[in-house]
């Protein structure tokens, strides 16, 4: 039996194994997010297989190129997580490659408190501290007035994500990086397609990460992305990825440089194996080629999965205006168009009813919710004793922490659960009014 033949019956059985089910209001569920894929990624993930490569090969190239064509950008790394790449970005950030702009042990990077933890973990897994701004409440992004405030002599970067697909202020942030002569990183993990100003986000700082987990705009399962225009920062990158190596050879090749029994590096003695030269603090984080190939197939439909969320946001924020009364609806950063990636919603103070009340009661009803992430992230257990700054006060990442929840906006939610959403919040606040 030839490949082709294979990949036919594998789109047949994808077809009749994975087709869409009924919804039935109260019984199926409405999920936050989900994977959203169809025959043709199935069938490219076993053409993969067949390949039996199983490390980063031909599908990984052209899901690198996807990605770069995609943002625009000169360079595209993959990983194996949107958290590891996070840790790369920031990593890279510490490397000898970058002279006297590396950050060292001790050196601030402005951050929030209201995010994930991956966007924070890096920081102080590189032994810098993170300086927490508050956010805004209704685009729960960092409070720009606020910045310059938390800048000392020993700042040295910047580092955002755009909330739930929604970006911060970019041109107060890359003003005051410019002023400042600091690093900007993108957590675009939860924003791939977002436009500012009509440029996609990832764009405008050093460093972009993407996150390709099932929960995202496009999914390969488990893994993300680097990205960046600076060729000095790509080659560090690049290193920090494979393992702190200082070669650069794709994984079968030997001797790109033609140095490879040439050189001279650390106190290894001359001639050393270049292959087996590490220069800086590494690890393995590559993905599989197989994962790549789901990636390079979801990436033909990022375009109908981005204005999808889209939709779907807006659908349900006229199904909810009518409770502004009681809830904190989410806003569009000014001149901006979001890819949202989920639906946030906070509880007024004087609403009759709290939070753990209303989630209670959707999860009941099988529509999912999900908290907006750490909350405030110092009140978490592991951040009792870890080095970090506080500036001002952090009011509306604690009235997050207790009021804010989110709901699904993903492509495989449609108009029948969007009304079933809309019956649900009625039944409940109506009866509260």
């Amino acid at each position: 039996m030839d490949r082709e033949k294979i990949l036919e019956l594998v789109k047949e059985y994808a077809k009749k194994e994975y087709c869409s089910k009924e919804f039935i209001e109260g019984e199926s569920p409405i999920y936050v997010s989900g994977r959203v894929f169809d025959e043709d990624d199935v069938a490219t993930l076993v053409d993969s297989a067949l390949d039996f490569h199983l490390t980063t090969y031909r599908y990984n190239d052209e899901f690198e190129k996807g990605l770069k064509d995609f943002f625009g950008l000169k360079y595209a790394l993959t990983c194996n997580s949107g958290s590891s790449a996070n840790l790369i970005a920031i990593t890279s950030l510490t490397s000898h490659l970058l002279k006297d702009r590396a950050l060292k042990i001790g050196d601030e990077v402005i951050t929030v408190a209201a995010g994930f933890p991956t966007t924070v973990n890096p920081i102080l897994q590189n032994n810098l501290i993170p300086v927490f701004v508050d956010v805004e409440l209704e685009t729960y992004n960092i409070d720009t007035d606020k910045i310059e405030n938390a800048i000392s002599d020993k700042t040295k970067a910047i580092v955002l994500a755009h909330t739930l697909g929604n970006p911060f202020n970019i041109k107060k942030v890359k003003e005051i990086c410019n002023k400042y002569n600091l690093w900007l990183i993108e957590d675009c993990c939860d924003a791939f397609g977002t436009t500012y100003n009509n440029q996609k986000v990832g764009t405008f700082g050093d460093i972009a990460t993407l996150s390709f987990y099932p929960a995202h705009h496009i999914t390969i399962g488990e893994g993300g992305a680097v990205l960046t225009n600076n060729p000095i920062l790509k080659k560090a990158m690049e290193s920090i990825r494979d393992w702190g190596r200082d070669c650069w050879c794709a994984p079968g090749c030997d001797n790109t440089c033609n140095q490879r029994f040439s050189q001279k590096l650390g106190d290894l003695p001359e001639g050393y194996d270049h292959k087996y030269i590490y220069s800086h603090l590494g690890y393995n984080l590559k993905i599989t080629d197989m994962q790549a190939a789901c990636g390079v197939s979801q990436l033909k439909k990022i375009n109908k999965f981005i204005e999808k969320r889209k939709e779907n946001f807006i659908k349900i924020k006229e199904k909810l205006e009518k409770f502004s009364k009681y809830l904190i609806l989410p806003k569009a950063q000014e001149n901006s168009d979001p890819s949202w990636f989920g639906f946030l919603i906070s509880i007024r103070s004087e609403a009759p009813f709290n939070r753990k009340d209303l989630i209670k009661y959707l999860n009941e009803k099988k529509i999912a919710t999900r908290l907006l992430f750490s909350g405030n992230i110092i009140k978490q257990p592991y951040m009792k004793g870890r080095n970090y700054r506080i500036v001002g006060d952090l009011t509306n990442s604690d009235f997050i922490m207790n009021n804010t929840f989110w709901i699904g906006v993903y492509p495989g939610i449609n108009d029948e659960m969007i009304g079933y959403v809309e019956k649900c919040f009625d039944s409940y606040i109506l009866t509260k009014d």
